[in-house]
């Protein structure tokens, strides 16, 4: 109760300030990079360095699993499950590839954060018509398409409400068979624990995070065959390396 108590303390008066201040600073600083500088480097490097300090600031220890099975130069389409908030900061700190988050629109008014995706050029997934839903498609395709980038994809599409997965949805699998790119699952552990959907309001409660990064998965063949087969595996492969307590589907009502 006593750590516990302290490290409350500790958030209130070292972790959410540090939070709050490198934040601002970074958003700034891809805002004024992407106009100035170099895309490939205000695009990623500052999110990413933002996302370590906010991991460590936090105290959370991080164990990633698998680099091995990604090469360097390759673009990949990620997909990981979505277990809390801190899923950001553990991809984008501790991943170690440039990529292009695919991420809801509505984060676009987030103040600082919400611009600095703007100008980064994140991709906005806007499902509010099929102009947007075209339009949010053409730009992932154009930045796979360039190379040099990859995507990362949350294919449930909201935050579990329990720790266990939802269904994965086919969009990102769809992308990845059109351009014929191998699909990378990733399986995320912990984030559940520090801050759950249920009380994302509340301070973080402390746990060690753990990212494995899984085989790729190459296409084989083209159309929905493949989206389905891909699919299936990919999200076979995120479900055996959950934690045991988190093992099986349960619905999540906000797919």
């Amino acid at each position: 109760m006593i750590v516990r108590f302290l490290y409350c303390v500790y958030q209130l008066l070292v972790a959410l300030p540090v939070t709050v201040i490198a934040t601002i600073i970074t958003a700034t600083a891809v805002a004024l990079g992407m106009t100035f500088g170099s895309g490939h480097f205000w695009g990623y490097y500052p999110g990413r360095w933002w996302a370590k300090v906010i991991t460590r600031i936090f105290l959370l220890p991080v164990t990633v699993e698998g680099r091995q099975n990604i090469e360097k130069d390759c673009p990949y389409v990620f997909v990981s499950n979505h277990q809390g908030a801190f899923d950001i900061f553990l991809i984008y700190g501790f991943l170690g590839r440039n990529f292009k988050w695919m991420m809801k629109w509505q984060l676009r008014k987030m103040p600082f954060v919400g611009y600095a995706c703007h100008k980064s050029h994140q991709i906005f997934v806007d499902k509010r018509g099929p102009s947007k839903v075209k339009a949010t498609y053409d730009a992932a395709r154009k930045i796979l398409s360039d190379g040099g980038y990859s995507v990362v994809v949350f294919p449930e599409g909201a935050r579990t409400f329990t720790g266990h997965m939802g269904l994965f949805r086919k969009g990102a699998f769809m992308l990845a068979d059109e351009l014929q790119l191998p699909v990378v699952p990733l399986t995320i552990n912990g984030s559940f624990d520090v801050m759950p959907r249920t009380r994302s309001w509340r301070l973080v409660k402390w746990h060690p995070l753990r990212l494995t990064i899984h085989q790729p998965i190459y296409p084989v063949g083209e159309g929905s065959q493949n989206v389905q087969a891909t699919m299936r595996q990919a999200y076979d492969s995120v479900m055996s390396t959950l934690d045991e307590q988190y093992q099986g589907y349960v619905e999540n009502p906000d797919q």
